[in-house]
């Protein structure tokens, strides 16, 4: 019979696995479509970002946790620890930037020509690699006190205020600064949250809109599912509901871990949902994305002319 460490260890690698495979595949495809393809549309940068922030947090999550779940729970010291947490948060962060970019830009390219922000869209193009330097400055910076709290696993025993995350642990005595830094901190999150809900609202707005203007076009031979606004409008749909629940969720485990009783399960249930998202979106926008599907026809096309 599997124990219960090496089916966590399973799961967990499944996960990493799986996610790094898709992300990697659509940076790789990107990287070599940029190289020697077809040009690549301003919205593919961001999608290369999100990927190569979604492989970051995925290895910077998952290998630590495999390892813990197998037993491993010394093999990080203090330094260790320190840069796995910070450069996971870090990571963690471009995701949701990115992510937030993406719903955004996707608003600014469907907003009707008569639309207040027609000029800005033409120039958002302009916009994204300066956006990319800002989000990396910003995230950087802002993780900056993980450093300080983060220690190894065995250099905390018997101190007050300790968090055990299994493999590390962090001290958080509490104080009226750290409550106000943790505030401060959570603010950009919720403010990225709060965008992707408006952008992507706006963009099922303006596809359901569109819809209902050619719908006499396409006449009843067609299933709604079957009408291509009704697609994106799903894809949409899916990719921020997956985000906002994971997000939420796993916020409420931090909290729980932060503020609570420190259990294993919680602290397995919080890595794996921070995973989810990265794991999954690479391959929501594989299925939905047509162009991605082109450039992969296209490398493929060239791969066979070479044997």
């Amino acid at each position: 019979m599997i124990s219960d460490g090496i089916a966590l260890g399973l799961l967990f690698l499944f996960q990493t696995g799986f996610g790094a495979l898709g992300n990697s595949f659509l940076l790789g495809l990107y990287t070599i479509t940029f190289f020697t393809g077809p040009r690549l549309r301003p919205i593919d940068l961001l999608l290369c970002h999100l990927a190569f922030a979604n492989d970051l947090v995925l290895l910077s999550k998952g290998i630590p946790q495999i390892m813990a779940t197998l037993g491993l729970t010394n093999f990080l010291d203090d330094v260790g620890c320190k840069l796995v947490f910070y450069f996971h948060r870090v990571a963690r962060d471009l995701s949701l930037c990115t992510t937030c970019l993406l719903s955004s830009f996707q608003a600014f390219t469907l907003s009707p020509r008569s639309s207040w922000w027609e000029n800005f869209k033409a120039r958002s193009p302009k916009y994204i690699v300066p956006l990319f330097l800002s989000c990396w400055t910003f995230n950087l910076l802002k993780n900056c006190l993980i450093l300080l709290y983060m220690k190894g696993p065995k250099g905390s025993n018997n101190i007050t205020g300790i968090n055990d995350f299994i493999y590390c642990s962090a001290t958080f005595h509490v104080s009226p600064y750290i409550l106000l830094y943790i505030l401060l901190f959570s603010l950009p999150d919720v403010l990225y949250v709060g965008i992707m809900v408006g952008t992507s609202g706006y963009i099922v707005f303006v596809l359901y809109r569109h819809h209902q203007r050619v719908q006499y076009l396409h006449g009843n031979s067609l299933k709604p599912n079957g009408f291509p606004e009704a697609r994106a409008t799903q894809t949409v749909l899916l990719l921020i509901i997956l985000f906002v629940s994971f997000y939420c969720l796993n916020s409420i485990l931090l909290l729980c871990i932060r503020y609570g009783k420190t259990f294993s399960w919680l602290v397995h249930s919080s890595a794996f949902l921070a995973a989810c998202f990265p794991a999954c979106s690479s391959f929501v926008l594989i299925v939905s994305d047509s162009q991605v599907q082109k450039y992969s026809l296209a490398l493929w096309e060239k791969m066979m002319l070479q044997f």
